[in-house]
């Protein structure tokens, strides 16, 4: 990608975090949103086999850019504008809420208990 990136841009607003950033209409919702350093959609494995990045269009069209796995979408979630933010590029400015909790599935206190080297013990 070119240091100028000329691609027309959409607004894409993520609902819960109040936050707007621009996407290109050939790059997915998530990787517009992690190109710029934003947070909001949660991170998973970015091509659509987590389902972490689920997301619930809210108003916009969107095209997908690869299969949706119905294990993370249903057809009728997919019906009522869900998909993952992974597989889909805006059209239009588009409103999302994310449908997942807003953290990290692994909090770093979590990492650090869970790598933690044994205590031992001085005597």
């Amino acid at each position: 990608m070119s240091l100028f990136d000329s691609r027309p841009k959409f607004a894409v607003h993520v609902a819960q975090t109040d936050e707007t950033f621009p996407c290109a209409g050939n790059e997915s919702l998530l990787t517009g949103m992690v190109r710029l350093g934003r947070k909001g959609i949660p991170v998973g494995c970015v091509n659509g086999g987590c389902g972490v990045c689920k997301v619930r269009i809210v108003e916009g069209q969107i095209k997908a850019l690869g299969p949706i796995s119905r294990a993370h979408v249903t057809l009728d979630e997919e019906n009522q504008g869900y998909t993952l933010a992974c597989r889909v590029a805006p059209q239009t400015p588009v409103n999302l809420e994310v449908a997942g909790k807003l953290s990290k599935p692994f909090s770093k206190g979590r990492a650090e208990s869970a790598t933690a080297s044994p205590s031992i013990q001085q005597q």
